[in-house]
């Protein structure tokens, strides 16, 4: 018997919810980051951080999606 294995996609509405919830969480922190109450440094710092966090997470990401697609 000949299995052909199924390509699933993802729906536009699960798209659109990881999209939305990254932009969501993203303001939060940069809301949070700008709002808080310490010096300019303290909050560049962590921006830098949220930023490098952030750019880790996608390539961390890419990497095990190639990995499974192997």
């Amino acid at each position: 018997m000949n299995e052909t294995p199924v390509k699933q996609q993802n729906t536009g509405a699960y798209y659109g919810q990881a999209v939305a919830s990254f932009g969501i969480a993203g303001a939060a922190v940069a809301i949070g980051i700008y709002r808080l109450d310490a010096d300019g440094w303290v909050r560049a710092f962590l921006g830098v951080g949220v930023l490098y966090l952030t750019t880790s997470a996608f390539t961390l990401a890419k990497v095990i999606r190639d990995r499974q697609e192997r």
